[in-house]
């Protein structure tokens, strides 16, 4: 990275370094061996603390943390379930950052991950000069978790093929991994205190991969459910894409009611509860999803227009996150803008909103 330039999405020890050292200064409780905080300190981490102006980082049952610390303090891992968007990953990074002080130990699941890129690789030019080594191993991150006392992060778990997955099954239950090209010491990692994994599932990935019935022995389930009420996913939404636009280079606020729309249309696209013949569309109208439909709405008012956003440019941004499972999610979008943003016409964003309907391609 050259000078000047700055990351996208710095990692949570990263842009939250100024709460950890606060955290760890005032951190008298037990810690369980091998963390870096205290369950209490770790906990105020993710669900925030006002005293010590640790901001809240997870919308979420704060009994759900709890649990989830309680987990990772035995040798269970953590499995973290719910539909897409429902912010596992960030929960998994900010408990991770909490527990070990690093969120980067990631392994990203999907059908082409390897057990290489879970467990270990080598050096193939050092390997043939000088055979199997230490030298010549490149560890992956369960060994360099296991090795450092480190959380390893393991996301999208069930879109890996299952004889990959089960190559957790000896270091979560034994705590040891072994490497049968080294000889003597050299061939078996043992965990160290910290160690354990944090995995997440999408429950619409259920059955692409479904887990063995002895890893999820060695798992304990955790649900993240979606946000519930309208008010606290508009904060969420607001605050969340108003970062995303500061780092975009926008100087504007958004428009509270062209948010207002924004998140109203989703849950009730996504419930199925509107007006217009109740339909539900196919594809997954997460928090997440709105969060980025905000920020691409706030980017095309800005840079093609000088302004905040309004309601067109959110049917022009919703237009290709309805599309994305079934062409049917378009037309039950077209009937959802005639119907129920039709009768709500006395607010600009929802007159904005039915105004733009004919814009949907198709």
């Amino acid at each position: 990275m050259t000078a000047g330039q700055e990351l996208q999405r710095p990692p949570a020890e990263v842009r939250f370094a100024d709460e950890l050292v606060r955290l760890r200064e005032q951190d008298t409780a037990p810690r369980p061996p091998g963390w870096t905080l205290s369950l209490d300190a770790a906990r105020r981490f993710v669900v925030g603390d006002a005293k010590l102006g640790v901001r809240k980082k997870f919308v979420g049952d704060p009994s759900l943390v709890d649990r989830a610390l309680v987990t990772l303090a035995t040798s269970r891992g953590l499995l973290l379930v719910g539909e897409p968007g429902t912010a596992k990953s960030l929960l998994s990074e900010l408990i991770a950052t909490a527990v070990s002080g690093v969120s980067t130990l990631t392994i990203q699941g999907g059908a082409a991950t390897t057990e290489d890129q879970i467990r270990y690789s080598w050096n193939y030019a050092m390997l043939v000069a000088e055979g199997p080594s230490t030298r010549s191993l490149v560890p992956a991150p369960l060994l360099r978790g296991m090795a450092e006392g480190k959380v390893v992060r393991f996301e999208e778990i069930t879109r890996c093929p299952l004889e990959v997955q089960d190559s957790l099954l000896s270091p979560l239950s034994d705590r040891v991994l072994a490497i049968p090209e080294l000889t003597g010491r050299d061939a078996m990692v043992f965990a160290t205190d910290g160690f354990n994994v944090i995995a997440t599932a999408n429950t619409r990935d259920r059955g692409v991969n479904e887990m063995s019935a002895a890893l999820k022995r060695r798992f304990n389930f955790e649900t993240v459910f979606p946000i519930p009420d309208l008010d606290t996913e508009l904060a969420l939404v607001a605050t969340e894409s108003a970062e995303l636009l500061r780092r975009s280079g926008v100087p504007v606020a958004q428009r509270r009611d062209v948010l207002e729309v924004l998140v109203t249309t989703f849950r009730e696209l996504r419930a199925g509860t509107g007006g217009g013949g109740g339909e539900r569309l196919s594809t997954v109208l997460s928090t997440a999803e709105a969060v980025s439909v905000a920020h691409a709405v706030g980017l095309r008012g800005w840079y093609l227009r000088g302004e905040a956003g309004t309601g067109e440019d959110v049917v022009e941004c919703l237009a290709g996150t309805a599309a994305k499972d079934s062409p049917d999610d378009l037309a039950k979008l077209r009937r959802y803008l005639e119907h129920d943003a039709a009768r709500r016409k006395g607010s600009p964003a929802w007159a904005e909103l039915h105004g733009a309907r004919l814009r949907l391609p198709g």
